[in-house]
C-alpha cells in the first residue's frame, strides 16, 4: 500500500488509476521550506510525512513555469495565483516577444529505506497518456541524502505550452493562461486534460518504477 499525503481526493483517484497497489488517502500538514525548486519542496515533504506514518508515502507538488520570468512563479505558483491573479501574469508575460512555458509536477516517494538502481520506465500506455511532448527519463534520487538525509525518489512531470490571453471556463488556478495544442487548460474537458497533465505523467513514472524496483 502507498500513501499519498494531501488533501486533494482527485490526486489519489488520478494516482490509482495508475498504480496497482491500493493508495490511501491521509492529510498532514507540515511546514512547506521556501525553495526555487519544486523537487526540494516534495522532497521535504515525503520526508515529513515518512516520519509522521512510518509507512510508504508519497507527496506531490506541482508549478508553473515561465521561461521569459526565469521559471517563475514555480513553487510559489499558489502564492501568485492568489495574490496577483492571473490576469496580471499575462499581462506581464504579454509584453516579451517569448511567452513559453511548462506546468510542472513532481511526485516524490519515500519509505525510510535506501533505493536500488532505477529500472528504465517502461511506456504501457495508461490511460492513453500523452507522452509525445516529453521524454520519460528515469527517476533520481534527492541529492540531501548525500548529507544523510531519508533517502526519496523524485519523479518530474511537464507539459509544455504558452501564455496567452485568458480563455476558458473550467479548470483553476493558472488554467485559463496555458495554452497547450491550440487549447487552454481551461477549454479542456476533465478526461482531454488528465491525458496530458503534468501530474499524469509523474505518476505514470512513478507506477512503472514501484512495479519494477527491488524495494
Amino acid at each position: 500500500m502507498v500513501t499519498f499525503v494531501t488533501t486533494n481526493p482527485g490526486k489519489v483517484h488520478e494516482a490509482r488509476e495508475y498504480l496497482d497497489e491500493p493508495v490511501e488517502q491521509r492529510d498532514f500538514d507540515y511546514l512547506e521550506p521556501q525553495a526555487d525548486e519544486l523537487a526540494t519542496v516534495a522532497a521535504h515533504g515525503a520526508r515529513e510525512a515518512y516520519k509522521q506514518f512510518q509507512e510508504p508515502v508519497i507527496v506531490d507538488d506541482s508549478g508553473l513555469t515561465i521561461d521569459a520570468l526565469g521559471g517563475f512563479p514555480g513553487p510559489y505558483s499558489s502564492y501568485v495565483e492568489e495574490h496577483v491573479c492571473i490576469e496580471r501574469v499575462w499581462r506581464l508575460v504579454s509584453e516579451e516577444d517569448n511567452r513559453s512555458a511548462a506546468f510542472r509536477g513532481v511526485v516524490a516517494y519515500c519509505d525510510g529505506n535506501p533505493f536500488a538502481a532505477t529500472p528504465e520506465p517502461v511506456d504501457d500506455g495508461r490511460r492513453g497518456q500523452d507522452l509525445s511532448a516529453e521524454k520519460r527519463d528515469s527517476a533520481t534520487t534527492d541529492d540531501q541524502v548525500a548529507d544523510g538525509a531519508i533517502p526519496v525518489k523524485l519523479f518530474e512531470g511537464v507539459v509544455p505550452g504558452t501564455i496567452v490571453a485568458p480563455r476558458g471556463d473550467g479548470g483553476f488556478g493558472f488554467d485559463p493562461i496555458f495554452e497547450y495544442d491550440g487549447k487552454t487548460f481551461a477549454e479542456m474537458e476533465t478526461e482531454e486534460k488528465n491525458a496530458i497533465s503534468h501530474r499524469g505523467r509523474a505518476l505514470a513514472k512513478f507506477a512503472d518504477w514501484y512495479e519494477q524496483a527491488d524495494r
